[in-house]
């Protein structure tokens, strides 16, 4: 392990500002967000202030989020580094929408696409770019819904039992979800979709396609270069989209929908608790309670692990959502804090025929 290796690099956070709705408009809303001018820092009402790494008002179109926040990522896949870029916020703040969650084939060249489909058009135009390497592209896509893994690919009707499991060597890995092979965009935009229209989606006071459930869709990028093509590195990009944190007041929630939403809660207050244990200088060495969840396992290596993180955390400028805004502000302050320790996966077996070459 050469020093350069094992540097720590701290999360990235990117801070998007929505518009307000039509609704928080005809309710007489105010923003209460102040954006300071060429500076990554908004102010809350007349004197909190948070700085983040990236800040996007509610002028930033979805083209600017992607080149400024989420490009530089996709560099560090191509040289074997993984990445992991994580939408969080209230209901209704934008996450989906900034994700790309709901995007359809026929929306192509519409430039308010989200992070997702640009991710996939990207990873196909610098594919292109690299003749010299074999790459075999496969994606998965799961929701975790009530503290349920559901595979969103599968096509068979009896699904089976997804757990999760850990290897020393691979970290985390899921055992019984569907990975398809793609080798064209379309074919992984068609993957997205299916994806799409199979996920839970509910109606709440607040949002009227209210996501339901956390989605996972990850990108599996394995790339041999050199002239026998042993050299084989591996490199995994999640694209997470949490489920909105909801007050149940204001959602007016009810039967089902409650249960989800007191679901929903539980898995984003354990990886609170996974942010906060990461993130406080004062808590060296305590345990990480990766375990308490299903989404804080599966994204034990994109906090504090092997990973670039970024998350983008969306936020209402309403008055009327201040508290919640203020919590979320609060949230991504915390996971500027956590140091990730991201290396190049190389191929065990590559690297260790690499090794027997040379001695």
């Amino acid at each position: 392990m050469t020093n350069e290796d094992a540097k720590v690099i701290p999360v990235r956070v990117a801070l998007r500002c929505r518009p307000l709705v039509p609704k928080e408009i005809n309710e007489g809303c105010q923003s209460c967000l102040t954006f300071v001018p060429n500076e990554p820092q908004v102010i809350v009402g007349t004197e909190k202030a948070f700085t983040y790494d990236y800040v996007f008002d509610p002028t930033s179109e979805q083209e600017e989020v992607f080149s400024t926040a989420i490009s530089p990522l996709l560099n560090g896949i191509f040289k074997g580094y993984h990445a992991t870029v994580l939408a969080y916020g209230q209901t209704g703040s934008g996450k989906t929408y900034s994700m790309g969650g709901t995007y359809t084939s026929a929306q192509e060249n519409d430039p308010s696409v989200g992070v997702i489909p640009r991710v996939i058009r990207r990873i196909f135009e610098e594919k292109e770019k690299r003749a010299d390497s074999e790459f075999c592209l496969t994606v998965s896509y799961l929701e975790i819904y009530n503290e349920d893994i559901l595979d969103l690919l599968s096509s068979s009707k009896d699904k089976p039992a997804i757990s999760i499991r850990e290897d020393p060597k691979e970290g985390i890995k899921i055992v019984g979800l569907t990975e398809r092979q793609v080798v064209s965009a379309p074919e992984m935009v068609g993957c997205l979709e299916l994806g799409n229209s199979v996920r839970t989606v509910g109606s709440t006071a607040m949002n009227a396609a209210s996501s339901r459930s956390h989605a996972i869709f990850t990108i599996t990028l394995e790339q041999r270069r050199g002239s026998d093509k042993v050299d084989s590195v591996v490199s995994k990009l999640h694209l997470v989209d949490l489920a909105g944190s909801e007050r149940q007041k204001k959602t007016k929630a009810e039967g089902d929908r409650l249960k989800e939403g007191i679901s929903i809660n539980r898995g984003l207050l354990c990886l609170g608790n996974v942010i906060s244990a990461l993130g406080d200088e004062s808590k060296k060495n305590t345990f990480v309670p990766y375990r308490d969840s299903k989404l804080t396992r599966l994204l034990q290596d994109s906090l504090g692990g092997n990973s670039h993180t970024l998350m983008i955390a969306c936020v209402s400028p309403a008055d009327s959502n201040m508290e919640e805004t203020i919590n979320t502000l609060r949230y991504a302050d915390r996971a500027r804090k956590i140091k990730n320790k991201p290396i190049v996966n190389v191929d065990p077996r590559a690297a260790e025929m690499n090794r027997l070459k040379q001695q």
